[in-house]
């Protein structure tokens, strides 16, 4: 028993040595950075004041003499500005509200990157990702088709005109003729007709509303009658599809990220707000 007694006495002895010790090197890093380094007209500059700004200038550890180098530079310019600071010719109150513009700006940003950081990780874009699989899915058909330009200078009978022409093209399709070899000869899509008005695989909305609606209606071989968007007349040929494709995570997940950092951004800002208090006179 007496053996048990000595040992809790050793523990608690070799306890309080360790608090001892850990507040005492507490209390020498605070005191080593409350050294004074220089004054400037007057004003102490602490030996922590500069250590902050070494690691707000990201100098690392053990460059010695860059920190030499950065010291005469800062307080030179503590000194200029002090100086300056004393003169008529600069408007104080504006430079005060500059000033305070640029802290709360600073304030709020750099708050906002740190909360961010460790709100949308890599981990919550791939969760939500994988969660919402259907927003990442598109519907693609391979489309082809004949356009017949208008513009808004047009007459009524011009437009009537270009609508004939289009009927013309869609009636020789019709009758057996090959959609290629017709758009080739009527379609005044430049890029397109020369490739038999092949527009490739075009996906669900990305295109005239119109436009989507009617490809997306049709049947894979057939051909739709002609039919008006703000670019003219189509006539347009389903050639594949509809297929279903998944976009991949590493072409959204920018997107995605952009995405959950203003949700979160919202959702932080309002709880803040809430916590303020604003009353106008």
């Amino acid at each position: 028993m007496i053996g048990f007694f000595e040992g809790k006495r050793t523990m608690f002895r070799y306890f309080w040595l360790a608090s001892l010790l850990f507040f005492l090197l507490l209390g020498c890093g605070e005191r080593e950075r409350e050294e004074t380094l220089a004054t400037v007209n007057g004003d102490t500059i602490t030996k922590g004041e500069f250590e902050t700004y070494l690691d707000f200038k990201r100098i690392p550890e053990g460059d010695e003499e860059k920190k030499k180098r950065l010291l005469d530079q800062y307080l030179e310019r503590e000194a200029l500005a002090a100086v300056i600071e004393e003169e008529p010719l600069l408007d104080k109150d504006l430079i005060q509200a500059e000033l305070n513009e640029f802290r709360k700006q600073m304030l709020i940003s750099r708050y906002f990157e740190k909360y961010l950081r460790g709100k949308v990780t890599d981990q919550a874009i791939q969760n939500h990702y994988n969660i919402h699989a259907e927003e990442y899915e598109d519907r693609k058909v391979h489309a082809a088709h004949i356009l017949i330009r208008t513009n808004r200078t047009m007459t009524e009978p011009e437009r009537k005109a270009k609508l004939t022409t289009a009927q013309e093209a869609y009636s020789k399709i019709k009758a057996g003729e090959d959609f290629a070899e017709v758009a080739k000869a009527y379609s005044e899509d430049k890029v397109s007709s020369k490739k038999g008005g092949d527009l490739g695989w075009m996906k669900e909305g990305s295109i005239d509303p119109r436009f989507s609606e009617t490809l997306f209606s049709l049947e894979p071989g057939t051909v739709s009658e002609p039919f008006e968007t703000p670019f003219g007349f189509h006539v347009v040929k389903v050639i594949e599809g509809p297929q279903v494709v998944k976009r991949p995570f590493d072409a959204v997940k920018g997107d995605i990220r952009y995405q959950l950092r203003n949700e979160a951004k919202k959702a932080e800002l309002d709880r803040l707000m809430s916590q303020a208090e604003i009353e106008k006179k």
